[in-house]
């Protein structure tokens, strides 16, 4: 196996089981007798030695700044059913902590760096895992992963491969990015359904954004439900409606859900049609958010409940300044459209907003607007996305509910 070799002192971060190595830590790489070229390939399994040859652990090599994802820390190569052990212990997980219950057949699997898989998300619909990498180490492992998720996870007998947007974009990628892994049975329509907490969705994990779903609002999007009872409810940036699933179930008055997409829209339509066929009270909306929410402003529309959960308006550091005016700008205009005594679901899924960043611009916002507003919870992802503590950057998902006097 080839072997990293870092520079003194760079290896206090991996005795603290943070699993990234940088690459201006490594003092040189030695290759291993049988390799082809004069660096390694992406994607291959290296081990990690300090100056000394002390064995810090074995992880994926990848080019970038982040040189080595670890894998398994202490060791000079993987375990003997290495992702099957990885894969049990992350379902047992999830078992114990009540997330696999009739109610509800969703859940995330593997949450990269939280299950101590860096570069990897898999999410469970119904008898179907999808799969997710993030790194070319991962794309080279998929089928043994694969095999391991149905050999470990009793309700998976199906697995799709969907990485045409995650894998990195100039990485030598051998193989297929999308497409079934292992199909128990013919796949005939590309109608999925999944159920969460009692109502249906339909899952477009083949065209559909993420995996087909967003998994993490599961616990935020029930929280809505309780708040919606005779209220007006906008949900913007709604993608398939799941806030307005809930707030439909929650008994609220109206509910308009507004999203960029038109194909999200349409599957807005299905689910709302699948689980309330007989509701009128609900309104699915093509329109870009800001433009929207001025028109409705000049008509004088109002609302008692409000949801932003917009797209990751900056997806790395260079973009957090913009990020932050966008986040201020777009809940500058909610909070001038909530009535008095209404509230506001704000969200970021930004990672390279922190939480205090991104809680200054709400606050700006409701400044400049010149409203009261108190905080009634500081929302997160749910338990089946969970942080590392070793690596807390895995804290991705941030959110506030606002109550508007």
């Amino acid at each position: 196996m080839t072997t990293v070799i870092l520079k003194p002192h760079k290896e206090e971060s991996l005795k603290r089981f943070h699993p990234w190595v940088f690459s201006g830590a490594i003092a040189r790489v030695i290759l291993d007798e049988h390799h082809q070229g004069d660096e390694p390939q992406e994607g291959e399994l290296v081990c990690v030695q300090t100056i000394t040859c002390d064995v810090m652990g074995v992880g994926h090599w990848q080019v970038g700044s982040i040189a080595v994802r670890i894998l398994a820390f202490g060791v000079d190569k993987l375990p003997k059913d290495f992702w099957g052990e990885r894969i049990r212990k992350a379902y047992k997980m999830r078992d114990s902590i009540g997330l696999i219950q009739p109610s509800g057949n969703t859940f995330r699997l593997i949450h990269g760096e939280g299950d101590f898989l860096p570069g990897l998300i898999i999410d469970v619909y119904a008898d179907t895992a999808v799969i997710q990498a993030h790194s070319v180490g991962m794309h080279r492992n998929r089928k043994e992963i694969a095999e391991a998720v149905v050999a470990n996870v009793p309700q998976v007998k199906n697995v799709y491969y969907k990485s045409d947007d995650t894998l990195p974009f100039k990485a030598p990628i051998e193989g297929e990015k999308t497409g079934w892994l292992i199909a128990a049975h013919q796949q005939e329509s590309d109608e999925f359904w999944s159920l969460e907490n009692g109502l249906s969705f339909r899952i477009d994990w083949l065209k559909g954004q993420k995996t087909g779903f967003f998994i993490d609002q599961r616990e935020n999007r029930a929280l809505v439900e309780r708040y919606a009872k005779d209220k007006d409810v906008l949900n913007m940036f709604c993608y398939t409606g799941g806030f307005s699933l809930y707030a439909l179930r929650g008994g609220a008055k109206t509910v308009d859900s507004v999203d960029v997409s038109q194909k999200a829209i349409d599957l807005v339509n299905i689910n709302v049609a699948q689980n309330f066929p007989d509701a009128r009270n609900h309104k699915a909306v093509t329109a870009d958010a800001f433009e929207y929410l001025s028109a409705q402003k000049a008509e004088g529309k109002t609302f008692d409940l409000i949801i932003l959960d917009p797209p990751a308006f900056a997806k790395h550091r260079d973009a957090v300044k913009n990020a932050l005016r966008g986040y201020q700008r777009i809940n500058a205009k909610a909070i001038e459209m909530i009535r008095p005594g209404g509230i506001l679901f704000t969200f970021s899924c930004s990672q390279a907003v922190d939480k205090e960043a991104f809680r200054l611009a709400v606050f700006s916002a409701a400044a400049q607007v010149g409203r009261k507003v108190r905080i009634l919870h500081q929302l997160h992802q749910p338990q089946d996305h969970p942080i590392n503590i070793y690596h807390p950057e895995g804290e991705y998902l941030k959110g506030l509910v606002l109550y508007v006097e």
